[in-house]
C-alpha cells in the first residue's frame, strides 16, 4: 500500500500563500500522478495516469 510519504509534494506557486483550495501534485511515480488536497495532506489522493496528466496540464497551457 502506497503511503503520502513516499511523494516529494508539489504546490503550484500560482496557489497563493493562504493554502485555501489547492491541489499538490506528488513527484516520484512514473506511471502515475497522485493528486491531493493540501488541506487535509493524510487524506485521499486521486492518481492519474501519466498521459492523462500530461493532457490535463497540456490544455491548462493551451491558449
Amino acid at each position: 500500500m502506497e503511503t503520502t510519504s513516499e511523494y516529494a509534494w508539489h504546490r503550484s506557486s500560482y496557489s497563493g500563500g493562504s493554502g485555501d483550495n489547492c491541489l499538490e501534485m506528488g513527484r516520484g511515480n512514473p506511471t502515475a500522478t497522485p493528486v491531493r488536497d493540501s488541506k487535509t495532506p493524510d487524506g485521499p489522493t486521486l492518481r492519474f495516469q501519466a498521459a492523462a496528466w500530461s493532457a490535463f496540464i497540456g490544455a491548462l497551457k493551451a491558449p
